[in-house]
């Protein structure tokens, strides 16, 4: 591997990685080198992500932490220096949404929750980070957002907002912390095969549509963002900050005329 793309002896970081693409960047992290932080808000689910890694010779350790609770998320950052030093990589990944339907369904209390964790927690995780990352002149904040942040939506409004604050999120974080050598970047996958979104793909008529507008053919795969994820935390994208890097297999550019 170019050294471009190594994270050797780096020390990252992924929210909601005992599953899905958590997981997949947390494997495909500790496979370029990285010391992770397996972390979820249940540690026996976390153990056998830490134990697969392990086993072909990665670094892997496992903080649970629920990000709605601030305590949980200083808990995070404490237990990580401790283990394994400060922090080179933060993904921000973890995420909630627990209704599908129009926006003027959802209660205040989901409104609040979706916000809270797609948002605030990730703002708050950031600037624990963020000082020990100044201090080094060197870090990268990686968020996973969501196409569904870059359309308009019928059953996913409120999610949408959070992901779309998501990627404002990482442009404000860049333009404070990129002269301290921090780097804050967006992830933005389409349709992918995991739990979270299992609603969507595993309906035989929505994979039908999604498989016939999008140009590559075929729903996402987890480890196709964690690749993305390995790029923006490496040197070889020492010149991006501030981005949302879309990989949804060419949705959002489909001509559907």
């Amino acid at each position: 591997m170019s050294t471009l793309f190594s994270l050797k002896d780096k020390v990252a970081v992924i929210t909601g990685s005992s599953r899905g693409i958590g997981r997949a960047i947390a494997e495909a992290m500790a496979d370029a080198g990285a010391h992770v932080v397996i972390s979820s808000r249940k540690k026996e689910s976390c153990e056998p992500v830490a134990e697969t890694i392990r086993a072909r010779g990665g670094s892997a350790v496992v903080i649970p932490c629920n990000i709605s609770n601030p305590d949980e998320l200083e808990k995070l950052v404490d237990e990580t220096g401790k283990q394994l030093g400060s922090i080179d990589c933060l993904v921000l990944n973890a995420a909630s949404n627990p209704v599908y339907g129009p926006m003027i369904d959802v209660s205040d209390d989901a409104f609040d929750k979706i916000m809270g964790n797609n948002v605030r927690a990730n703002m708050q995780l950031a600037h624990l980070v963020l000082p020990d990352m100044a201090k080094k002149g060197d870090g990268s904040i990686i968020i996973i957002s969501s196409i569904a942040g870059m359309v308009g939506s019928k059953n996913l409004g409120v999610y949408a907002i959070s992901k779309a604050a998501d990627s404002q999120l990482a442009r404000n974080l860049a333009v404070e912390w990129s002269p301290k050598g921090i780097r804050a970047n967006c992830i933005a996958p389409g349709l992918v095969k995991t739990d979270f979104a299992k609603a969507l793909w595993d309906n035989p008529k929505t994979r039908a549509y999604v498989e016939k507008v999008t140009p590559l053919g075929h729903i996402g795969e987890p480890e196709d963002i964690a690749g993305v994820a390995v790029f923006l935390a490496s040197r070889a994208a020492r010149f991006i900050t501030g981005q949302t890097i879309v990989a949804d297999g060419g949705v959002t550019i489909a001509d559907i005329f």
